[in-house]
């Protein structure tokens, strides 16, 4: 019976954290259009953080756990903290490969498109050199300030090209755009979906991270597996539900996008943000070093690479990344242990 609730509440925080995002952003995105900030900052700011409020949220919660757990000084602490971090780096970094393995390559797959070649090398650009720092500023272990603070100063620059693009698309867009409606009903209606939405995100990224390390403990893995697996998916349904919605639409460029977009945040900002929660240096895994950084930094190159030199994608890079997905899965889920010894760990 244990069991059933600990799994049962486990689902409940990702429907929570996925609604509550919605909530949120829609409120969100109401009351900065109409205290007169402009579309394109709208654009470039909350919406670009729409998909990302679950793996921020949950990933700060299991950065704030693992502090406290390192503070309190009670037991095996430092194990205790370092997997509850591992959950917070798993949930990031694994939604990272979830979201350009499985919810791109299905995208790719139904519906491969052309693109703007060049809106959309200055976004890999950015991403690529946000992955290749992650595994070169950890690779003894742990990430420093100095090293959260070089990969916050990635996400700056992907803001900053975020603000330029949609300032961009913003003059060439010639329609009128008009202040949302106001009155007492669509005001409190909107006030209350954003605090309603924070409530959630937060109640529900907790019901996950308890959930979490109660699966990992039922099952004998870290905290981490859990993280990269069904924590990763659980938080990346909402860029799930954009592609879907974008293959609906016949407008694969949305879901390309917001993956790419997406996975900035996941690495450039999430990883920093755990970073300065739980204190001078972040401990990083040896299955994120020698699995989890490789693994983005190979679905990424092919994902990207191809589509940049040729400005369109192919059904194959969808069926191989599917397929990298896979054996990544099989990898964490049955051979980590053997795969690690590769590496005499």
């Amino acid at each position: 019976m244990e069991t059933v609730i600990m799994y049962a509440l486990f689902a409940v925080g990702v429907v929570l954290v996925i609604k509550g995002g919605d909530w949120f952003v829609d409120g969100a995105s109401w009351i900065a259009e109409v205290t007169g900030i402009p579309k394109f900052i709208v654009g470039a700011t909350i919406v670009s953080f729409a998909t990302s409020l679950p793996e921020i949220i949950v990933s700060s919660i299991a950065a704030v756990e693992g502090h406290s757990i390192l503070m309190e000084g009670v037991g095996d602490f430092v194990a205790a903290s370092q997997d509850r971090v591992g959950m917070a780096i798993g949930n990031g970094v694994g939604s990272v490969i979830c979201n350009t393995a499985m919810i791109m390559g299905i995208g790719i797959i139904f519906m491969p498109t052309e693109i703007d070649r060049k809106k959309f090398s200055r976004k890999s650009v950015l991403l690529g050199v946000s992955l290749v720092a992650l595994l070169v500023l950890t690779r003894f272990g742990s990430l420093s300030t100095k090293g959260a603070i070089f990969l916050l100063a990635i996400f700056v620059a992907y803001i900053v090209e975020n603000f330029k693009s949609s300032k961009s698309d913003s003059l060439d867009d010639d329609s009128d755009y008009d202040l949302p409606q106001v009155d007492k009903k669509t005001v409190t209606k909107n006030i209350l979906s954003t605090a309603l939405g924070g409530i959630c995100l937060v109640g529900g990224s907790q019901l996950l991270v308890k959930g979490g390390g109660e699966i990992a403990r039922s099952w004998g893995v870290s905290e981490s597996i859990v993280g990269v697996t069904m924590l990763a998916i659980g938080t990346s349904l909402p860029e799930l539900v954009t592609a879907i919605s974008a293959i609906v639409k016949k407008q694969p460029t949305m879901s390309v996008g917001n993956v790419i977009g997406a996975n900035i945040i996941d690495t450039a900002f999430i990883l920093p943000l755990c970073s300065f929660i739980y204190g001078d240096t972040l401990p990083v895994s040896a299955q994120n070093i020698y699995l989890d950084f490789p693994v983005c930094i190979l679905v990424s190159l092919i994902a990207l690479v191809p589509t940049v030199l040729a400005k369109k994608f192919y059904r194959w890079q969808g069926v191989v990344l599917l397929l990298v997905y896979l054996v990544y899965l099989a990898i964490v889920s049955v051979g980590l242990e053997k795969y690690l010894s590769l590496f005499n760990i």
